[in-house]
């Protein structure tokens, strides 16, 4: 899967822009504050419909205008598809090949992304929030029924709390009722477990070795912690997990909100079992994170049989030498890959010689065709 066309009207500092990206490795050079971080953004909320940067939709449309819209064609499989984007202060619409989509999760699935950026150490530092979406959204690119399976569990969730809220004002409950709100939250909540658990289980099968041979450092691993000490090969699960809200019952009503599930779970990085986050420095907790994702890369071409898009945003002013030739054997492949950086200095003569390179200024992108290095 690669972008091979991207245009942009009124996307942060954009006004107009439509750049065609190369298969390969793409490089985006300039002066800070020129909108190198702005481009890699408006690809991302192509992809996944939300930036990475903002909550708020409408602050990604530039101060003249009233809307933005972002498309891009995207080639997978040896087929080309359309993508489209729209927002206004009111709206969001999205098209694939032309046709509007209403559901999020038919259209997240269809064009991948993966993405490293400076923030991305928050998914270590960060609170347990932070992770479990990053998770959901990783999972939902992989899998759009898990998109959906979120969206019934929050909506229940959503209910259940509402009720315990009631039952703590009003000091009266009726059993069947939450017996029933707690069942439906446990299905959907041991379809969670079970998915959670299989992606991990999954990016363990190529996290060690990746975190190897960029630190040279052995026994890296990812550890999901549920909010709760589950077995999901248990065939009472679904018993175990119905006392376990019982006992909890009391304690929500007057918290008067529901304390174990999946919206309480956690991951973790380990380094000879050593929890990254308390213990690692911050090169470890860096390559830990690049290392996360650049283990999803071989679970999108073995489970969806194809490449995602790799954007890095000025990573390699953040590694030494060693480390960046290091990584190089994982970008330096059959993947698009799009980066950013300030001084083209900071990357391996080798990557610009095979590389498409954009020169950007103010908002404005031209091709370079040959550039002079440093020695």
């Amino acid at each position: 899967m690669y972008l091979k066309k991207l245009k942009l009207h009124n996307f942060r500092n954009y006004l107009s822009l439509n750049v065609t990206l190369t298969k390969g490795i793409n490089i985006i050079y300039g002066k800070n504050a020129q909108g190198k971080t702005n481009l890699l953004e408006s690809i991302y909320v192509l992809g996944i419909t939300k930036s990475h940067r903002s909550f708020i939709d409408d602050s990604l449309i530039n101060i003249e205008g009233e809307y933005l819209t972002i498309e891009g064609i995207v080639n997978n499989k040896q087929i080309d598809n359309k993508f489209n984007v729209y927002i206004d202060n009111k709206s969001k619409v999205l098209k694939y090949n032309g046709n509007n989509i209403r559901k999020v999760s038919d259209y997240i699935s269809k064009m991948n992304i993966i993405i490293f950026y400076p923030d991305d150490l928050e998914l270590i530092k960060g609170s347990p929030q932070v992770r479990r979406k990053y998770i959901n959204l990783e999972l939902s690119q992989i899998y759009s029924n898990y998109y959906i399976l979120i969206q019934e569990y929050e909506k229940i969730l959503k209910i259940r709390n509402e009720y315990l809220k009631k039952i703590f004002k009003k000091e009266s409950i009726n059993k069947t009722y939450i017996e029933i709100l707690t069942g439906y939250l446990i299905d959907k909540s041991i379809m969670i477990y079970k998915m959670r658990t299989k992606f991990i289980d999954r990016i363990n099968e190529y996290s060690g070795k990746i975190f190897k041979d960029i630190m040279n450092l052995d026994n890296f691993y990812i550890k999901y912690k549920p909010s709760i000490d589950i077995d999901i090969n248990d065939p009472n699960l679904k018993d175990y997990l119905r006392e376990e809200y019982e006992k909890k019952l009391e304690y929500d009503i007057k918290l008067c909100s529901t304390s174990i599930g999946p919206h309480k779970d956690d991951i973790e990085f380990f380094l000879d079992n050593k929890n990254l986050k308390y213990y690692g420095s911050q090169g470890q907790q860096r390559v830990a994170v690049l290392t996360l994702k650049l283990s999803e890369i071989e679970l999108f071409k073995k489970y969806k049989e194809t490449t995602p898009i790799l954007l890095l945003d000025d990573i390699f002013s953040e590694l030494d030498d060693v480390k960046k030739n290091n990584l190089l054997k994982y970008i330096n492949r059959d993947i698009q890959t799009i980066i950013t950086t300030t001084d083209l200095n900071n990357l391996d003569k080798k990557l610009i010689k095979k590389s498409k390179l954009f020169n950007i200024n103010n908002g404005n992108i031209i091709k370079i065709k040959e550039v002079i290095l440093d020695e």
